[in-house]
């Protein structure tokens, strides 16, 4: 009996070993991707955006996890669920593909595009490419004839191992407007209701990316992003997204729609051998090329391309909210005042997840490194993982358009454009007090170097927006800009580390991301602002607060 208990684990260990196997395979039953396919993927991208919107999950793994993914019982043992921003979308779709037998490509090298006589060797990051990438090499999931079994791609290599192996946000820097053999895994999208639409990516070329879950019937595009942490948060398309030259492929754009082609089909249905190719821009509804060149495109320039929309010439971000429109296309002041506003308090309380990661892990108490990273907004290790000058520059990108919006609807206003949208007697007053309401609603906390809570809110952190410090090495206090002598009471920042913060001042200035741009200085060598545009003297405006006092 001992014998045939022997017997009976190793079948059992063997048949559990081949149920893992057959659990990680990924076999290609649908060739094609369909409209109904991306259609799926979009709803299954917004599924796990509304979990992040209502904070029932706040990371890649746990929204996986979650109900929000109903794939996730069918998931083998060992997947890592891991993406950072470059990673997400392309997690996202692998794992879609993957549960739905679809093919699945990913670009596996880009090289940069030089200018004429340029060494390639001047190109410092290709992440940052100032003439984008091109496609190099591809790797493409498919499925080996073997003579006497067929080999299955491993799923869990591809998400684990070769979609963070291979992606980096230079796969995105490329426009993607003419078809080739090497294809790019995107498209420029359509700006429209079908070309934008969840499971839309969203380039920056300041290095982020982001993915649309939801198109509200307002205009409003909303999107998810994952975070070095493996943090996930929701936000609001704004100008937080800059527009960049053509060539960088910033903006909207779409995964290629691909396909398998000769392949043989085996008795259980699975596709085997043959090649992956992309469907062909001319063959895509949804390829656009507007949001680059404008809907009235000008031979100096593609920035000086205007956006015309029912007759008004709009601002790049006005025509892409009107165009996703549902119903007559206008603006309404007081609501984009309220969603501005939510949308400045969502990335508040995003950065106090990310100043509280630095404060438990003690790299605050650490000595202040003898010089900045070679470029404070791509840089590794620590300040990578706890610094947050990308976060903090775009919140102020945030501030400024909150106030340049109000602004600019204002003056519509005045001069009685028909697509500004109000009937009240007193714009400026009404939207002062829609401001103050949500400001004093958003509220938010962080714990202080000493262990106690300070509370605050938006208008407190707008007043502070320019000296809450985005270095790592600062004291938690400095780095939500405190002011009071009782609340700094508690900062352990020696001398060295205080002298670092006054030298940093200009960069907390400055809310343009300068990526290209040398900054490995010294405290010695920071003596202003530095060459390349490293840093400006004067903090930009986003007094919304005086500006509406003044108005009403």
């Amino acid at each position: 009996m001992k014998f045939l208990g022997t017997i009976s684990f190793v079948f059992l260990a063997s048949f559990a070993a081949q149920a893992q196997s057959a659990a990680t395979q990924w076999r290609i039953t649908q060739p094609t991707w369909t409209d109904l396919h991306e259609r799926q993927f979009g709803e299954f991208v917004t599924r796990i955006g509304e979990a992040v919107e209502k904070r029932q999950c706040w990371k890649v793994d746990n929204c996986l996890k979650s109900s929000a993914n109903p794939y996730f019982n069918s998931d083998p043992a060992g997947l890592k669920y891991f993406a950072d921003c470059a990673d997400l979308p392309y997690y996202l779709r692998a794992y879609f593909s993957w549960k739905n037998g679809l093919p699945f490509s990913i670009v596996s090298e880009v090289k940069a595009n030089l200018e004429p006589g340029q060494d390639p060797k001047e190109v410092k990051d290709l992440r940052y490419n100032n003439l984008g990438n091109y496609v190099n090499k591809r790797y493409d999931v498919l499925t080996k004839n073997g003579l006497f079994k067929n080999t299955y791609p491993n799923a869990l290599e591809v998400l684990n191992d070769i979609v963070p192996g291979y992606t980096f946000s230079a796969t995105y820097r490329m426009l993607g407007d003419v078809d080739q053999d090497l294809f790019t895994d995107f498209y420029p999208a359509k700006i429209d209701r079908n070309g934008v639409r969840p499971g839309t990516v969203i380039y920056d070329p300041n290095g982020h990316v982001a993915i649309v879950y939801k198109v509200a019937d307002d205009g409003r595009v909303f999107y998810i992003d994952a975070h070095p942490d493996n943090s996930l948060t929701m936000g609001m398309f704004t100008p937080k997204f800059v527009r960049s030259r053509p060539a960088q492929g910033a903006g909207f754009k779409n995964f290629r729609p691909l396909a398998v082609v000769d392949a043989k089909l085996d008795s259980s249905g699975n596709y085997i051998g043959g090649k992956i190719i992309a469907a062909a821009n001319t063959q895509l509804a949804s390829f656009g090329l507007e949001q680059y060149y404008g809907t009235q495109p000008d031979p100096q320039g593609w920035s000086k391309g205007k956006f015309v929309i029912n007759g008004q010439t709009v601002n790049f971000y006005d025509y892409v909210r009107m165009s996703l429109m549902q119903g007559e296309q206008h603006i309404d002041p007081l609501k984009d005042m309220a969603q501005l506003t939510d949308d400045i308090c969502v990335s508040l309380k995003d950065r106090v997840d990310a100043v509280e990661a630095a404060r438990t892990s003690g790299v605050y108490l650490k000595p202040h490194p003898e010089k900045l990273p070679a470029n404070i907004y791509g840089a590794e290790g620590e300040w990578e993982a706890y610094a947050t000058p990308s976060r903090d520059a775009r919140l102020k990108v945030a501030f400024i358009d909150l106030l340049n919006q109000t602004k600019s609807n204002i003056e519509r206003y005045k001069k009685r454009d028909p697509a500004i949208r109000y009937s009240g007697g007193n714009l400026a007053a009404d939207l002062f007090a829609i401001y103050a309401q949500k400001a004093q609603a958003c509220q938010f906390s962080y714990t202080t170097t000493n262990g106690l809570t300070v509370r605050m809110n938006l208008e407190a952190a707008r007043q502070r927006l320019f000296a809450m410090s985005f270095d790592p090495y600062h004291c938690i206090e400095n780095r939500w800009g405190a002011r009071l002598d009782q609340e700094m009471a508690s900062c352990t920042d020696d001398e060295n580390k205080r002298a670092w913060y006054e030298k940093e001042k200009w960069l907390r200035n400055q809310p343009e991301r300068k990526y290209d741009a040398r900054m490995d200085y010294t405290l010695d060598e920071i003596t202003g602002p530095m060459p390349g545009g490293v840093g400006i003297e004067t903090a930009p405006d986003v007094d919304i607060v005086g500006y509406l006092k003044s108005q009403r």
